[in-house]
């Protein structure tokens, strides 16, 4: 189904969001389809429109799919409309079920908001993956079978897909594809921290021109000018002209009150710039550092790692960034900066195992293809798991 323009703000369209509009809206939307049910007094749906949600904060319950015990899987839904018309605003969190610190934002960003200030709508969804938050884990971890797929490699390109005859963690994805995100963004901002054992800076994945914009807008530490990875939340947005961003936010299965806080700052600049919100855009502390080509310093023996270098510091090529040991306090490793950039990773974990990543290093490479403003589409896509 091809989709229709729609308007977006003024300062949105001189920065290059203007792509935002092409793909936001079906030519035939569909309304919000509710199922009928109440969960904690909030209704349920198979479909969101929020276009068709009345002016002021609705809560919703998303049912996303059927979980083994022949129940459901339902994803919380905040969606805030202003009084006044404006772009649509997608947020999501959560995706990986052991990154936390998103969903804090988006709780306290639609707790905040006041409707009567408010032009256009925020769609947020603070916690994607049900099953991966319940478990703790990074993949959809349905069924007591284990691991399951990463649905942040899984969403589809087709803004129609459902389902099909694919397995749970992919149908998974499609249904909030097609059914939550569809329809309800002229632009996004996907939350996200390190996995488990490590920490980012703040840290951006942009992709486009209208990406690095929004990237700009968030004041991050870094931002990463990055073609993508297949199946991400970003990429495949980005990949129907919805400007979209990946915002990394320090440490996995924990609420940090700074990431937190900056990155609410972040979002209502891109509110303001957008036209959603009165006010200034606020640049307090230092540009980021922009890069486009990372590198892991990974260990060759099993052990403990003693980190040299802190989040954020420059490195030179051959300086030392940890030293691995073993049991009795040995050291087996020194591991050295292989090229000179920002340190963007660190282990909060010391556990490091053969081959294991211990920090990652970002740089500037001016041979490859994407630049500051953007990466060509003539770039593939990583294919990642």
């Amino acid at each position: 189904m091809k989709p229709l323009p729609r308007l977006v703000a003024p300062r949105l369209v001189a920065a290059g969001l203007t792509a935002a509009a092409l793909l936001a809206a079906t030519a035939c939307p569909a309304a919000t389809l509710y199922t009928g049910d109440r969960i904690d007094g909030a209704r349920v749906i198979e479909k969101l429109d929020a276009a068709d949600l009345p002016v002021g904060r609705t809560k919703l319950w998303f049912r996303a799919q059927d979980n083994p015990t022949g129940q459901a899987w339902y994803v919380p839904v905040v969606v805030v409309k202003g009084e006044k018309p404006g772009p649509n605003f997608l947020l999501t969190a959560g995706i990986h079920g052991d990154e936390l610190n998103g969903i804090a934002v988006l709780q306290r960003l639609t707790q905040d908001l006041d409707p009567k200030s408010l032009s256009g709508t925020v769609v947020t969804v603070p916690g994607l993956n049900t099953p991966g938050l319940l478990h703790s884990t990074r993949t959809y971890t349905s069924s007591h079978g284990g691991a399951g797929g990463n649905l942040n490699r899984l969403i589809p390109s087709d803004p129609d897909a459902v389902a099909g005859d694919t397995d749970a963690a992919t149908r998974f994805a499609a249904r909030l594809w097609s059914q939550l995100f569809m329809g309800n963004a002229d632009f996004a901002v996907d939350l996200h921290t390190q996995s488990r054992g490590g920490t980012y800076s703040a840290f951006v994945f942009a992709q486009t021109r209208a990406a690095r914009h929004l990237g700009d807008l968030l004041r991050p530490d870094v931002i990463h000018m990055d073609p993508g990875i297949e199946g991400a939340v970003e990429n495949m947005l980005n990949g129907v002209e919805i400007p979209a961003v990946t915002y990394e936010l320090g440490t996995a299965e924990t609420w940090d009150e700074a990431y937190i806080g900056r990155a609410l700052t972040g979002v209502r600049n891109v509110m303001i710039d957008a036209g959603m919100l009165n006010g200034q855009v606020s640049t307090t502390g230092p540009a980021p550092f922009i890069g486009n080509e990372s590198y892991e310093v990974k260990s060759p023996h099993g052990g403990w790692a003693h980190t040299r270098v802190k989040l954020n510091q420059d490195v030179k090529a051959g300086d030392e960034v940890a030293v691995i040991t073993n049991a009795f306090g040995d050291v087996t490793a020194t591991l050295k900066a292989p090229v000179d950039g920002r340190v963007i990773v660190v282990p909060i974990d010391p556990r490091t195992d053969v081959g294991e990543n211990v920090v990652r290093i970002l740089r500037w490479n001016d041979a490859l293809p994407c630049k500051t403003d953007g990466c060509p589409a003539t770039v593939d896509m990583v294919k990642d798991n």
